[in-house]
């Protein structure tokens, strides 16, 4: 249901969502039981293959899927919103910084990037003071980097900044 007057028009339907969901389940579904197939899904002399308990698995979920794409498909009753706006726009303030930290990982490494993450939501989304943000956004990485690197010595992704300190 819209709500124009509070800034919350409607963006896409329930309806249209769960037939894409059920479409890229189907999807995955039949991707697991062509590989399933691939390396042998059949009861041989000695058992089940490795495919096997995979494949009936992946038909399971395909099942499931279809069935909820062709309910959302011929339902006649009127879909609801599936989110609004105002919704949708706190979800893309948190998930296009989280995919940026991702792909920043590989370049800068995590530490780096852990800091740039940790900076960018106090100041966007909390809105702290800049002396607030520097202190917490160098140490919280910096006693990751020490917990991890120097005392249990599990290497975790680096980039420059890590090379230029010998690690």
């Amino acid at each position: 249901m819209s709500h124009p007057a509070n800034g919350n028009e409607t963006t896409v339907s329930s309806r249209t969502m769960e037939l894409i969901v059920a479409a890229a389940f189907m999807g995955v579904a039949a991707l697991v039981m062509y590989d399933s197939w691939r390396i042998g899904a059949r009861w041989g002399s000695d058992g089940p293959e490795a495919g096997y308990f995979p494949f009936y698995v992946g038909l399971i979920m395909f099942v499931a899927s279809a069935a909820t794409f062709g309910i959302n498909l011929f339902a006649v009753s009127a879909s609801s919103n599936f989110v609004g706006r105002s919704e949708l726009k706190q979800v893309l303030q948190v998930l296009i910084p989280t995919i940026v930290f991702v792909v920043a990982i590989g370049y800068l490494g995590l530490y780096v990037a852990g800091a740039i993450f940790i900076a960018y939501f106090m100041v966007v989304l909390g809105k702290y003071p800049v002396w607030k943000v520097v202190p917490i956004a160098i140490l919280v990485p910096g006693v990751l980097f020490m917990m991890f690197e120097v005392w249990f010595l599990v290497p975790l992704p680096k980039g420059p900044l890590e090379a230029a300190f010998g690690y």
